[in-house]
């Protein structure tokens, strides 16, 4: 469904409805698209801890403070 801004700002609350109810709008400037409401995806089920165990690697030194110039160069000096 395409609706221009105006239709847009005064029947918000009627779009959100449709939109909940799976559709999309799609919102017009001067007949050209410019926005679209979609429904939100729900995650159906909850991600489980620890799925990526092992497949990320963190170095050894990861917290290691910074060489001087390099932390110079983060604060601007030099």
């Amino acid at each position: 469904m395409d609706v221009n801004v105006y239709a847009a700002k005064t029947q918000l609350s009627r779009l959100l409805e449709q939109v909940e109810r799976g559709e999309e709008v799609v919102i017009t400037r001067h007949g050209k698209p410019v926005a679209k409401l979609v429904p939100i995806e729900v995650r159906q089920t909850p991600r489980k801890l620890g799925a990526l165990r092992g497949k990320i690697r963190i170095a050894k030194d990861f917290d290691a403070p910074l060489p001087e110039e390099l932390l110079d160069a983060f604060e601007g000096k030099g």
